[in-house]
């Protein structure tokens, strides 16, 4: 990672200066205050450990890997949210330069803070380090079409850490695609004939997929010609057994499903094994009030079970504790533009690790 790299630098040059035996009081104060940077950078994140020795003029700090999801954040209610964002991809204008995107919809971030995104009318999924001024695209780029090396819409996209591949949502040629992060010129379609816009894996490696023509989710069992209705399946409505063009979901640590109802303007909480869902947020019809939504996208739950919804047609995010009849505002207050205060029409929505 990004720290590994700052660690061994800072390691080369103090062993360095130790084979020269000429520490210099300037050279100290420079080690010193740099590793207080990293430690104060390492201090809280959930998937390092910290672990400090002390020797003559080092301090040795070991980083051990912990393997946790990004659902297991959790945000202060009382959090105040900046209201000035910082562009980490594009921000050049629409276009399909390696510094630009078009529509960007799914996104997802890997632990070392690199960023895929979807970028839809570009019909390629690109890679943004952190910090880049470029990005590099990783599946598709090839023009728009059905071949293996060709995507046509993708919509989502998220990384199977396992087979070290992303899992993409190909949403015009109706199909779920794998694609190797290494070098691979070509994707595997796991999957046919499905309506896919958003999708997600859960810790039993259970993939759920939206099927947005169906008004339905499924989920499918990796390796496994296995499929499930998990929520939806009843045909379009807005009963509580029913969805209306879902577009992304987002699945917690006891299988329950949340799904963006789009054309319902609600997001709906499926849990595991029932029949219909309850109403998490809005239901309350088309509108921009502080109990309404307009157009669900992108949702993300925490583990107080707070939940973030990309509310698209208002421009804005919002945020539901767990069973509000209204929601907060927390990004957007602003109106719709392209500011750095601003939004237009929000899609894709993830939390980092920080």
């Amino acid at each position: 990672t990004d720290l590994d790299m700052k660690l061994k630098q800072l390691t080369k040059q103090i062993i360095q200066c130790r084979k020269e035996d000429d520490f210099s009081d300037i050279e100290i104060k420079f080690f010193n205050e740099e590793l207080k940077r990293l430690k104060d950078i390492l201090n809280n994140p959930t998937d390092f450990k910290i672990e400090q020795e002390s020797t003559t003029f080092i301090n040795k700090i070991h980083l051990t890997h912990k393997a946790t999801l990004l659902r297991d954040a959790n945000v202060n209610t009382n959090a105040k949210w900046i209201q000035n964002g910082i562009t980490i991809a594009g921000g050049n204008g629409q276009g399909n330069a390696l510094n630009q995107l078009a529509s960007p919809h799914g996104l997802c971030i890997d632990n070392d803070q690199t960023v895929y995104i979807a970028d839809c009318w570009n019909h390629r999924i690109m890679e943004w380090k952190p910090g880049a001024t470029t990005g590099r695209v990783v599946a598709g780029g090839n023009g728009q079409g059905n071949h293996s090396n060709q995507l046509n819409y993708p919509a989502d996209v998220i990384i199977d850490k396992k087979r070290n591949s992303l899992i993409i949502c190909d949403y015009n040629n109706k199909r779920v695609v794998r694609w190797p992060l290494q070098n691979s010129t070509h994707g595997e379609t796991i999957i046919s004939n499905i309506g896919c816009l958003g999708l997600t894996m859960d810790d039993d490696e259970f993939l759920y997929i939206v099927d947005k023509d169906k008004h339905e989710v499924r989920r499918y069992r990796m390796e496994e010609n296995q499929e499930t209705v998990v929520a939806g399946g009843n045909g379009q409505g807005n009963r509580l057994d029913q969805l209306s063009s879902p577009t992304y979901i987002f699945v917690d640590q006891d299988h329950s499903v949340f799904v963006s109802d789009y054309d319902n303007h609600r997001v709906m909480k499926w849990m595991e094994g029932k029949k219909q869902g309850i109403v998490v947020a809005g239901g309350q019809g088309q509108g921009n009030s502080l109990s309404q939504l307009s157009h669900t996208y992108g949702i993300i739950v925490d583990q107080s079970g707070t939940l973030y919804v990309a509310d698209r047609s208002n421009d804005r995010i919002m945020c539901w504790s767990q069973g509000a009849t209204q929601g907060n505002m927390i990004i957007g207050e602003n109106g719709q533009g392209c500011q750095l205060n601003q939004l237009s029409v929000p899609i894709g929505l993830q939390f980092d690790r920080e």
